[in-house]
Formats: C-alpha cells, structure tokens, sequence
C-alpha cells in the first residue's frame, strides 16, 4: 500500500479536520441531519458511516474466502497529464484537489498503487451511489445465463403487478440500458423530481410537512410511460430498481442475499457489503451499496476477466463482452461531452466503445474504470463537494489515460 500525497498541491480538510461528528457529543452544527447528510462538508464523514445513519441489509462475503490480491507496487504520484484549462498536474495533485477517499491501480491483476485519504482505511466501507448499478447488472447477467431472465420478455410477464404501469410493456433489455419510455426526472435534490421521490422513499430524505412514506417499489408503479420503448438513451436510477425487483422474484430471494450468492462470494470479496433499505427492507439498488476499496477492486477485476475470458469469474463472457459494446444511437448530448464514442450498456458506461472500456460511476466522485485491452482497472472513492462535477470526472479520466500509457512502457 501506497500513500500518495503533495503537500503543494491545496488539500481538502477532512472530516475530522472539518470537526465533523468530534467531540463527546459533538455541536449541533457539525452532526449531520436527513437534509444535509450527503452535502458538502457532511459528506466527508457519512460516506463512509452509512451504517450509523440508516437501515442496512447485509451482502455476506465468505469467511476465510477472499481472494488474493498480489502486488506490484510501483510509484504513479508523478505521472503527469493535461486537465482542465490546460493545466499540467502530476497524479498526487489530481488525488489531492479532488476531494478522494481512496484509490486503487490494479494492472494484470496486481496493485500497482493502494491509497487513501480522508481517514478511510482498507476495512472502511464506502458508498458506492451509482456504482451499484453495475453490480446489479452483473446480477441480470449471471441469472441471465442461468436462464432465469428473459431479456426479450416484458416487464408484466415476470411482475404481473406492473402490467398498468408506465413499465409494464417495457422489455427487459430496455430497461436494462435504461431505453424504456417510462418518465423519470433524475434532478438531485430538487423538490418534486422523481429522484426526489425515491430519496424520501429510501428513507434518504425527509417527506415534506410528514406526509406519509412511499416505498421504493410504489414510487416505480406509479411512473407513467411518456414514450415509446426502445428509443433513445436517458439515465433513469429507478430502472435498476426495478432489475433488482425482476431478480428477486425470479429467485425467490432478497437482493442482499441474491448478490452475496452470485456475486460477492464468488468475487472473493474479503469483507461484508451492504445496501441501504426502505422501510419495507427493499435494497435501494441503484445507489445504496457500500463496501471496501479492495472488495469493490475485486469485483472490477471479475468483470475485467469475464471481459477477456481470462480466469475464474462468476459473470459469463458473453454478457460482459456484449457490455462493451453498446448501441450509439441516440446516445447523445450531454452524456457525449465526456465520452464522444460513448455508450450505455447492460448498467455500464462506456467510455469508447471503439476501445471496449467501461466504467461503473455514482455522483460525488465514485467510480469503477475496466480496460480490458489494457488489462487496467481503477476505483476511485470520493466525496466531492457537489453531486456532478464535470470538471473532476474529466481530469480523473484523463489522469487514468496517462496512468494507461505509462503502464504500457512498463
């Protein structure tokens, strides 16, 4: 493990810097509230407490089962690359401005570097946002090849409930890569968005004036379909929601469970995940998973392997070959200012789907980064000051590009 740190570079405080939950109790003003936990500077502590804050359901890893991961160490705090407004700035200075929590380099399976700020630490389990979805479309993927989801069947002939509902002629694949014509407005933290609504159901936002709580499951009912299917892409977090209900009832088993079995054991995860739950006990799929740097490292390395065929993985080869390779049309602005040859597949972002490469990523500064051509994986752990900050997500790719190049001369 690698500590990578540049003391001329401006560094975020950190939580216990910040004063964040110190002191016996701690003031009012520093304890973090249902309104304000996943702001900025509260954030930088409660990303990494989520148990503390609300109900959570276990996702078991295997006792004595996790998998090796071997190292190579090597140093990176100097590899350099063009960001935003033509500035140069090393790796340290991009790892430090961009307010990481922790940070992993993994190149033919071994750790190049293993770092963390922030007071995260290898047993710390971190919010993962939208990294979850991933994990959830890895799910579909391996009860897929069990032959258990229908990929072509709608939606009402695995949930009969929804067959009134915006969702109910949807095809499974369309919701898969979030094609359906369902509406769902993903504004963060605006009053009356469906997002909004599926915080407060969640039990992540307080309901206005103690109005009663919806429940994850009764907020997907409810959407009506604006569209026709299978048209152009629009990123929509409920529709993982809605996967992970269709693999819980093709099972017979909870989510938390569900992905225990099928994907962390046989990941090797070293410790314990786990998602946050409504008041109903339904994981909050698309953005309520935490766990461990490594653990999340281990699972990007599994889909790394099912993408090469290379080695023991739980998720099968063909899916997540076809994960790279998405459908361009009607993938379009904003989402192509970051990635131009972009795509949506399966619950993954691709980044170039000319290069194959893809990345599971989750507002504030999460993400998961697979190279495949490149036998390259990344995760990086953060708690930025604002839900999407282009700016950061833009010089964090171009940091891993250059972190690419310099392997590659290896």
């Amino acid at each position: 493990m690698t500590q990578i740190e540049d003391n001329l570079t401006p560094r975020p405080r950190s939580a216990r810097e910040l004063g964040i939950m110190q002191g016996n109790p701690p003031p009012p003003e520093k304890r973090p509230s249902l309104t304000n936990w996943d702001l900025a500077p509260f954030n930088r502590w409660t990303f990494q407490h989520i148990e503390d804050l609300f109900p959570i359901a276990r996702v078991g890893a295997r006792s004595g089962g996790a998998r090796p991961l071997a190292d190579a160490t090597a140093d990176l705090s100097g590899v350099t690359f063009t960001a935003t407004e033509d500035r140069r700035l090393t790796l340290a200075d991009h790892l430090a401005e961009s307010y990481t929590d922790a940070f992993m380099v993994l190149h033919r399976g071994r750790v190049i570097t293993e770092t963390y700020f922030n007071d995260q630490t290898p047993l710390t389990r971190h919010l993962a946002q939208s990294v979850s979805k991933s994990l959830v479309g890895a799910l579909v993927g391996v009860l897929h090849g069990d032959g258990l989801i229908d990929l072509q069947a709608p939606v009402s002939d695995v949930l009969p409930e929804l067959a009134q509902s915006g969702y109910g002629d949807a095809r499974i694949w369309q919701v898969l890569d979030m094609r359906s014509g369902v509406r769902f407005t993903e504004d963060y933290n605006l009053p009356g968005s469906d997002m909004t609504r599926i915080d407060m159901a969640a039990g992540w936002r307080p309901t206005p004036d103690g109005t009663p709580r919806e429940t994850i499951r009764s907020v997907i009912a409810s959407l009506p379909r604006i569209r026709p299917h299978g048209q152009s892409f629009s990123y929509r977090s409920i529709e993982t929601d809605l996967l992970a209900w269709v693999c819980e009832h093709v099972t017979d088993m909870p989510l938390p469970r569900l992905l225990s079995e099928r994907i962390w054991q046989p990941v090797g995860a070293e410790a314990d995940g786990f998602f946050t739950v409504d008041s109903a006990g339904t994981a909050l799929a698309d953005g309520g998973f935490c766990a461990t740097l490594r653990d999340f490292a281990r699972f990007g390395e599994a889909m790394r392997r099912a993408i090469s065929d290379a080695g023991d993985t739980p998720i099968p080869h063909d899916w997540a070959r076809a994960t790279t390779k998405p459908d361009p049309d009607g993938f379009d602005w904003p989402y192509t200012v970051l990635s131009p040859k972009g795509g949506y597949r399966r619950q993954w972002w691709v980044h170039d789907r000319t290069r194959g490469d893809i990345m599971a990523r989750g507002v504030f500064g999460q993400l998961i980064y697979i190279d495949a051509e490149a036998e390259l994986t990344v995760v990086k752990l953060s708690t930025w000051p604002d839900y999407l900050m282009p700016g950061y997500i833009a010089d964090t790719m171009a940091a891993i590009a250059a972190i690419r190049q310099a392997l590659a001369d290896t």
